[in-house]
């Protein structure tokens, strides 16, 4: 009879036992599963971040440049003109040289106005053909007849001359020019006036 009694006992214990044991599992499992963090985002990995911004930075970098050029239309773009023939290099220098005489303390426009006079005077029925016909008639020019023409060129000048040869005509065909200070001659007065640059009248 005792025998039976322990060996009951001993039955319940163990069930007793094997049932604390489920339940300290059970809590830890819970317990583990509550102190999980909650899934977040997706990590991108280090070679997508650097894809993504160097995709901006080259964005970027476009809009800047694109937002740096001026509008074609609000540019100051002059027309192109129909160059004047081709002279050569004692041509260009000899051209200069008037320039220089003439319209040594005038605007760079000036300058190229009076190169302009010359060249048109060129291709006009009623003056020479050549440069050096042109250049050297007969009182045509105070600062040949003066030698104020041969003075040291000045890089101005010289461009000057070849924007006139390339076809910038500043003053519509002119083929007069005359300072409205010092002119006495009525007769100039008299051409039809194309335009004032600098200290110097302009006219056909």
């Amino acid at each position: 009879m005792l025998k039976r009694m322990k060996h009951y006992v001993n039955n319940i214990t163990n069930s007793v036992s094997l049932k604390k044991a489920g339940i300290s599992a059970m809590l830890g499992i819970l317990t583990v599963t509550f102190l999980m963090p909650a899934p977040g985002p997706a990590t991108k990995k280090p070679e997508e971040i650097s894809l993504e911004t160097k995709a901006a930075e080259n964005k970027e970098q476009v809009e800047v440049q694109v937002g740096a050029i001026e509008p074609t239309e609000t540019r100051n773009v002059r027309e192109p003109q129909i160059s004047r023939g081709n002279l050569n290099r004692n041509e260009v220098i000899l051209l200069a040289m008037v320039i220089e005489g003439e319209a040594a303390d005038e605007p760079y426009k000036g300058k190229v106005a009076v190169g302009s006079v010359i060249l048109n005077r060129i291709e006009d029925n009623k003056f020479p053909d050549t440069l050096s016909g042109v250049v050297y008639e007969r009182l045509a020019f105070e600062s040949v007849m003066n030698n104020q023409y041969k003075r040291p060129l000045t890089e101005e000048s010289i461009k000057a001359a070849q924007e006139a040869i390339g076809g910038w005509d500043p003053t519509e065909g002119a083929l007069y020019f005359w300072n409205p200070v010092t002119a006495k001659s009525k007769w100039v007065w008299s051409r039809p006036i194309t335009d004032q640059i600098g200290r110097h009248v302009f006219a056909k």
